[in-house]
């Protein structure tokens, strides 16, 4: 990626939205611009767990507001993540709809460890480097990351489904602070971070830091009363409890450093932070600059590297774990990028590239469910990857790879695809055809073999020397026409004169 690229974050988080804008020099990126605005999404969620309309109205709002920021960024320039909110929200796709159309770019929704591992991202390289083994504490709206990790390798990685806004409502319903309140709350969030005991304990990390909202206010808040350094310790925390028992609500609350947007959730996430304190015997904790959106652009950096692209390394691991057999998925997948190279000809460079990586990333693990099942494995395949905590994958990402792996072979009905979607349809086709003529687990000889699309009309074109040299080949690639018929695409074999 050239030096002076603009990148661009946009993190939908359950408490705020935020755009982080940063430019990129000698690999490392600069703050150009940073925008926060206090959404509030994760107490828009109702009983049933849907968003609410004025919830998502605020979102929309204030995307739209980012978007007129973004107006002349690249799509390769900008990511946008969603986090537990809309991890949690059954109307998400309503919501995640509209608020595209708004921001003018596809929003991620991704897992809990793979934000955790954007997090840990923007935290180290904020960080001086050193040989310190780091625990990283996220406490967000309706979800807290926990990362041990060294350097920039993030090693253990969970998200767990507690937060200050999510507390904040459940045990400070009125914004009343007291101490069965505060008790009652402590004692549900350890209940839920129990789980963290075995994989965090003391001996597994040196120093501890503390990234974005919950964290920061409370640094902050302390360093205003006179705590050294903006560190957190037991005996500040046992301080700000103190505080906001004497104020007894949250409205009343005044102290320095405690910005306003923070006072409504300040109870709920304080006791988050003493759960994480008390149950992993942490001493004291210092606030890091870096954070989600941090995370988020040194990935678009990576991303734009297919040799440290973290997707690559993932879907290797995948097929090593699942023994895929590695002749076959190398030749399926250098098959199909050639197929795809013809039928996407009119494509720029960078487009072909994109589409190119992920085609490869479907042919390797385009038999990953056969160590459950032969007859089904694209069936389990498509499974484990909708299941999967992939690092470096979103969950529409992985859901759209799982696709192209569902389909593969046998029947396409079964496939609830937009078949409108030419990029889709065509790495479909290419990995179908790359599986049919590499059907005898052997390099195919394709040199007689072209695509040639016409529309929604792809013409598969042999040479009658090689339909004759391959006859059963030629019977499968007659069959595949018959496959797509109850879809809007005609496929169809021609014989070269």
């Amino acid at each position: 990626m050239p030096n002076g690229t603009l990148l661009a974050a946009v993190d939908l988080g359950s408490n705020s939205f935020r755009l982080e804008i940063g430019r990129h020099e000698h690999g490392q990126v600069g703050r150009v611009e940073y925008l926060k605005e206090t959404v509030r999404q994760g107490n828009g969620l109702d009983e049933a767990r849907n968003l609410t309309r004025e919830a998502m109205e605020r979102g929309w709002a204030c995307l739209a507001r980012f978007a007129e920021r973004l107006a002349g960024f690249k799509r390769s320039q900008v990511r946008a993540v969603a986090t537990q909110t809309l991890r949690e929200a059954r109307n998400r796709d309503e919501f995640l709809a509209q608020a595209h159309k708004v921001l003018g770019f596809p929003i991620d929704v991704i897992s809990g460890r793979e934000e955790a591992r954007l997090i840990y991202q923007g935290v180290a390289h904020l960080l001086p480097q050193s040989d310190d083994r780091r625990l990283v504490v996220d406490i967000g709206g309706r979800s807290t990351e926990l990362i041990l990790g060294q350097q920039f390798d993030a090693k253990v990685m969970e998200s767990y489904r507690v937060g200050s806004v999510a507390w904040s409502m459940r045990y400070f319903p009125q914004g009343e602070f007291t101490d069965t309140a505060f008790e009652r709350a402590l004692i549900a969030a350890q209940a839920v971070l129990d789980e963290a005991l075995g994989a965090y304990t003391p001996d597994r990390w040196d120093v501890a830091y503390g990234s974005s909202g919950t964290i920061g206010a409370v640094a902050d808040i302390l360093a205003a009363g006179g705590f050294a350094g903006g560190t957190i310790t037991r005996e500040g925390l046992d301080w700000l409890q103190q505080r906001l028992l004497a104020a007894k609500t949250a409205d009343r609350v005044r102290l320095d450093g405690l910005k306003d947007d923070r006072r409504p959730v300040i109870g709920g996430g304080l006791t988050v932070l003493r759960a994480v304190f008390d149950l992993l015997q942490v001493a004291e904790m210092t606030p890091a600059q870096g954070a989600l959106r941090h995370g988020v652009l040194y990935d678009l950096l990576e991303r734009a590297q297919p040799d440290t692209d973290i997707r690559a390394t993932t879907i290797r691991r995948l097929a090593a774990k699942f023994e895929v057999d590695a002749a076959q998925a190398e030749r399926v997948s250098r098959t199909a990028c050639r197929l795809l190279k013809q039928l996407r000809a009119g494509d720029s460079p960078d487009e072909l590239g994109r589409h190119l990586r992920k085609l490869d990333w479907a042919a390797r693990v385009h038999e990953i469910g056969s160590l459950i099942s032969h007859s089904d494995c694209h069936k389990h395949g498509a499974y484990i990857l909708d299941n999967a905590d992939a690092p470096g994958f979103s969950q529409p990402e992985l859901h759209r790879l799982g696709l192209l792996v569902l389909g593969h072979r046998g029947k396409l009905k079964k496939l609830e695809v937009d078949f409108d979607d030419e990029v889709f349809v065509h790495q479909l086709l290419a990995l179908r055809l790359a599986v049919i003529l590499c059907h005898a687990r052997r390099d195919p000889k394709t040199d007689g073999v072209t695509v040639a699309p016409q529309g929604r009309e792809v013409v598969i074109r042999v040479k009658p020397e090689w339909a004759r040299a391959w006859p059963q080949s030629a019977h499968l690639l007659r069959e595949e026409g018959v496959a797509w018929q109850r879809t809007p695409w005609s496929i169809s074999l021609a014989t070269l004169p």
